[in-house]
C-alpha cells in the first residue's frame, strides 16, 4: 500500500525508514495533534513543486503549522541529523563504510527571487545571487552545504564549509576540486585539517567538452538538487532555510533509493 494522494508523497515503505528518526514531541504543554507523516509530506511537496507556503493544497495540515515545524527543525540542526543518518544507511546498502575517505567540492551560482535577504555578484558566472558550496562522497551523497552569497569566493567558501565539517567526514583523507580552489587553501588545508586537497585539471592536450575524472559526481549532485524546482532558483530569505532545502532535496532522493516505489 502507499496511501499517496500526490506523487510527491511518501509510500509506506519509504515512512518507515524515518518515522523512527523524528523527533517525539516535547514534555509538557499541549500534545501533538498533527501527523507526522503528512507534515513531511507537504514540506515534501513544496521542495518538489516548488509552490508557495500559502499555496499548500488543504489535503496537507494548514501552511503555518508545517512551516513551524520546517523552522524549528531547521533551527534544531533536525534536519541534518536526519540526512546523516539516512547516509549511513544508504552507504551501508552500497557495501560502504558509512564514513567515507574520499570526496568532492564545488559550488554552484544561482539566481535568488525578489526576497529580501543576503546575496552577491558571482563576476566568473555572471549571476547575481548565492553560491551553494558542497560536499560530495564518491557516491555523490552529501557530506556538508553552505549557502553564501553569489560574492563570496570558492576558496573562502570552502573554509567555511570545512570548519563545519562534522563526524561524518571525520575520516576524509583526500578531496577532490577543480582549479580554483588551487593556492593559499591547499596550503591552509595542509596546515588546519586532516585531510588533502587534490585539485583535477583539464588536460592541456584535448580540446572542447571533457568529462574530468572524480570531478563529474560533485556536477552530478547539483543536478540532482536542481531536479527540484524550490532549488531551480534560491527563493529564500535565510541561507539557513536554503540549506534545509538542500538536504531535505537529499534526504527524498536517498530514501527512494533504501525503499523504491
Amino acid at each position: 500500500m502507499s496511501n499517496q494522494k500526490y506523487p510527491t508523497d511518501l509510500t509506506d515503505r519509504q515512512w518507515d525508514c524515518i518515522k523512527e528518526l523524528i523527533p517525539p514531541p516535547k514534555p509538557g504543554g499541549r500534545p501533538r495533534s498533527l501527523e507526522m507523516r503528512q507534515v513531511i509530506n507537504a514540506i515534501l511537496y513544496l521542495l518538489v513543486t516548488g509552490a508557495q507556503w500559502r499555496m499548500l493544497p488543504k489535503d496537507y495540515p494548514n501552511w503555518k503549522s508545517v512551516y513551524h515545524y520546517f523552522r524549528v527543525w531547521r533551527d534544531d540542526g533536525t534536519w541534518q541529523r536526519l540526512h546523516d543518518t539516512i547516509r549511513a544507511q544508504v552507504r551501508r546498502q552500497a557495501g560502504r563504510h558509512k564514513h567515507p575517505t574520499a570526496g568532492s567540492l564545488d559550488s554552484q551560482s544561482v539566481k535568488t527571487s525578489q526576497v529580501p535577504g543576503s546575496r552577491g555578484y558571482d563576476s566568473g558566472k555572471h549571476v547575481k545571487g548565492r553560491k551553494r558550496h558542497i560536499l560530495v562522497d564518491t557516491l555523490g551523497l552529501l557530506l556538508a552545504v553552505v549557502v553564501t552569497a553569489a560574492s563570496v569566493s570558492d576558496p573562502a567558501g570552502a573554509r567555511l564549509l570545512f570548519k563545519r565539517l562534522g563526524g561524518g567526514g571525520k575520516k576524509l583523507r583526500r578531496i577532490w576540486v577543480d582549479g580554483n580552489y588551487r593556492g593559499h587553501l591547499v596550503e591552509w588545508v595542509r596546515a588546519h585539517c586532516w585531510f588533502l586537497l587534490q585539485p583535477v585539471l583539464p588536460s592541456d592536450d584535448r580540446k572542447g567538452f571533457v568529462v574530468l575524472p572524480r570531478r563529474w559526481v560533485v556536477e552530478r549532485t547539483f543536478a540532482w538538487l536542481t531536479q527540484s524546482r524550490r532549488l531551480s532558483k534560491d527563493y529564500e530569505f535565510l541561507p539557513e532555510s536554503s540549506q534545509a532545502w538542500i538536504y531535505l532535496a537529499m534526504i527524498r532522493l536517498m530514501i527512494r533509493r533504501l525503499a523504491p516505489s
